[in-house]
């Protein structure tokens, strides 16, 4: 018989995108999810334009992708993401989720517990990112 590993605490984050701050309505585009027990950090981000545009035509979709992808960039340590993609798995989630003023910002870290982080990202990612759908 083949001994079950426990499952093992992780943390995760939305990111939100918030067009006009003063007003304070957000739309989530992003999560992020940390579990140190397994080394894994992963982010998945998606920015539904046509969302953003009902709560504000003038946001800058494009730059706002980009802000996405940068945030992603620093979770997957890819070379051009620039001091902070160098720093360890967890300095790299925390730098990610500090509460920040701009018009993507982190949520509250949340926790859980997974036997699979990649997976419990995509089932974050459906749940709390892409649109619902009937």
């Amino acid at each position: 018989m083949r001994a079950v590993r426990p499952k093992d605490t992780f943390e995760y984050a939305v990111l939100r995108v918030v067009p006009r701050v003063e007003r304070g309505e957000a739309l989530n585009a992003g999560v992020l999810v940390y579990c140190r027990q397994r080394d894994y950090l992963g982010s998945r981000v998606h920015l539904d334009v046509e969302r953003l545009r009902a709560l504000d035509p003038t946001a800058d979709a494009p730059a706002i992708e980009q802000a996405l992808k940068a945030a992603a960039e620093v979770c997957a340590a890819h070379p051009g993401a620039g001091a902070a993609g160098r720093e360890t798995l967890g300095s790299r989630f925390r730098w990610l989720t500090a509460p920040r003023s701009t018009v993507v910002q982190p949520g509250p870290v949340h926790t859980g517990l997974t036997d699979d982080p990649d997976a419990e990202a995509d089932r974050l990612f459906r749940l709390l990112v892409l649109p619902v759908t009937a």
